[in-house]
């Protein structure tokens, strides 16, 4: 294993300063390049570990005398930088790619288009209570690379974006999981959801048959893609269908019951801590990750019915004289949007919009037809929204920020109202990300 030579690491976000400490302390020169401002608590981070790094700049002539570049998820694969790098033919990896080379830990990982937050700290949460040595990271927590770098932990429970797939080559999940997949951050992807497709489905590459694979049966394009690829992994399913008992997660009227080796368990819908039919879905593949993994299933039960919601995600933030106000600030996609709409049975008032990525909001008329009584829309550019909903709904407002989204929701919301933020958007055009965007929602909705 190569532990010499120069390493760029482009971004100086969580993902690019834990390659940059694991590069630096597996002996590797490190030149560490970010183009815009660097946040304190990573200079401090930087600085500590004797790091290289330069900022509001790409020094072309140091990141091109590197032996391989570490990417962030953030920069795109297309950018004139990253093609004159490979034009270079220097290779160009990711961050968790990077970091895999350097433990023999066993790894659980999670990709989709939903889900998988959820889904990927509900497995951290049951290893956990199970006893297991289990660090969490990816997507969520620290980088892997910084915790490879200062911790010894048996297994990983990862959440992967499909950019980071993107630059992964090598790495091989020991159980993969597929929430779903919708069309989503198709402006990385050249608008072609079949891009997106394959993107996915690299959690799957380089698997034997000792590995498992993990998808929803109820997602017809996962389905229709199973059945045309040639998977090495042994394959598990999730299904709501009642009845369906050739899945290894199915439902039998209020009961979903887990299959694995002809040792079932059962647990009742309300059972369950994280209630909504798309929860339902990430507690089944949960369950039937960690099963894998030897969990008892009276571990897994109670787990799965202390487990604290996510911050973001359906999240209640109050009760303002009867109207209700919910975070789902991570709702990113439209997709995402759909099952916070489709979970609330309260009137709506839906706050929504950002930096469109090539939605299709098209599938989310029945319900704003059935359940929204106004749209607000919280965006720099909220055209797309208002054509395709002005005729949809009685009111539409435009905003510019989370207190006029707020105060705005408040003034027009009577008793048994729900305010939904459920953005179905990115962040980026108003935000630094989707926490800052939930975390000022929430600020502004106890400014009542």
């Amino acid at each position: 294993m190569k532990t010499s030579g120069k390493i760029a690491i482009l971004g100086a976000g969580e993902s690019g300063t834990g390659a940059a400490v694991l590069a630096k302390k597996q002996g590797f020169r490190v030149w560490l390049s970010d183009s815009g401002k660097i946040k304190e608590k990573y200079i401090n981070v930087l600085s500590h570990f004797e790091i290289a790094f330069e900022e509001g700049r790409h020094t072309e002539k140091e990141i091109l005398d590197s032996d391989e570049v570490v990417i962030s998820p953030g920069i795109p694969l297309t950018s004139p930088l990253v093609q004159k790098i490979k034009s270079k033919l220097i290779p160009v990896i990711s961050e968790i790619e990077f970091a895999s080379r350097y433990t023999d830990a066993r790894k659980i990982c999670i990709t989709g288009a939903n889900g998988k937050t959820t889904t990927t700290l509900l497995i951290y949460h049951i290893l956990k209570n199970a006893g297991l040595k289990v660090g969490l990271a990816g997507n969520v927590g620290e980088s892997f690379a910084m915790q490879v770098a200062t911790n010894n932990f048996d297994w990983y429970v990862l959440e992967i974006s499909s950019f980071q797939l993107d630059s992964m080559f090598e790495f091989k999940a020991d159980v993969a999981i597929l929430t779903n997949i919708t069309p989503d951050h198709l402006d990385r992807y050249n608008y072609k959801f079949e891009n997106y497709i394959d993107s996915k489905f690299r959690i799957a590459q380089n698997q034997t048959n000792e590995d498992a694979f993990i998808y929803c049966l109820d997602d017809e394009v996962s389905a229709a893609e199973v059945n045309k690829r040639n998977l090495k992994a042994q394959v598990y399913t999730t299904t709501l269908q009642q009845g369906n008992t050739n899945a290894n997660a199915y439902l039998i009227e209020n009961k979903i019951h887990i299959n694995i080796n002809n040792n079932p368990f059962t647990m009742t819908l309300e059972e369950l801590a994280l209630q909504g039919k798309h929860n339902v879905y990430n507690s089944m593949a949960a369950s039937i990750g960690t099963k894998l993994l030897g969990v008892r299933k009276e571990s897994i039960r109670q787990s799965l019915s202390a487990f604290e919601n996510v911050p973001h995600r359906l999240e209640f933030v109050a009760r303002i004289h009867g109207i209700d106000f919910i975070n789902d600030s991570k709702a990113t996609n439209v997709n995402s949007a759909w099952y916070a709409l489709e979970t609330i049975e309260s009137p709506i008032i839906w706050i929504a919009g950002g930096m469109d990525k090539g939605n299709d909001y098209s599938k989310l008329e029945d319900l704003i037809l059935k359940k929204v009584k106004a749209i607000i829309c919280l965006g720099v550019d909220n055209t797309k929204l208002i054509e395709t909903f002005a005729s949809k709904v009685v009111s539409i407002y435009e905003t510019q920020s989370a207190d006029e989204a707020v105060l705005t929701a408040y003034s027009i919301g009577k008793k048994g109202d729900t305010v939904l933020l459920s953005p179905a958007c990115a962040s980026f055009d108003l935000f630094e990300d989707y926490e800052e965007r939930g975390n000022l929602f929430k600020k502004a909705v106890r400014s009542l």
